[in-house]
């Protein structure tokens, strides 16, 4: 049964920064391809940044540069360096893992590449 456990949200200030983690059980987390999304209240949930077993990343626009997506294969850990946070970064955020390689990369994004969801963490930002 895979599970997975994310962790590491909280309140922080505008500037402020912080690590997410997701760890992933029960799934064959080198082969494939995870993800973190979010989702604000009235909001639909978007994608964030992603890695696929290649290792090539992709992040949203609204992202690129102050975020950072990693994985430690050893820990079976996904993680999201959250930097320089902005209010509307301010979401549950979501691990997710895909059963699939993802190699195209353009899939990396979408939530339908994804078939196994964690709980979330939330992440407020104050101004």
């Amino acid at each position: 049964q895979v599970q997975l456990t994310e962790s590491g949200g909280g309140s922080v200030e505008s500037g402020g920064s912080l690590r997410l983690s997701c760890a992933a059980s029960g799934y064959r987390y080198s082969s494939n391809c995870m993800g973190w999304f979010r989702q604000a209240p009235g909001k639909e949930r978007e994608g964030v940044a992603a890695v696929n077993r290649g290792g090539s990343t992709r992040y949203a626009g609204s992202v690129n540069g102050r975020f950072t997506v990693s994985k430690d294969d050893n820990l079976n850990t996904l993680y999201l360096q959250m930097n320089s946070l902005k209010p509307e970064d301010a979401a549950m955020y979501y691990c997710a893992a895909s059963s699939g390689s993802c190699l195209n990369s353009f899939l990396l994004l979408l939530p339908t590449t994804y078939n196994y969801w964690g709980q979330g963490t939330q992440v407020t930002v104050s101004s």
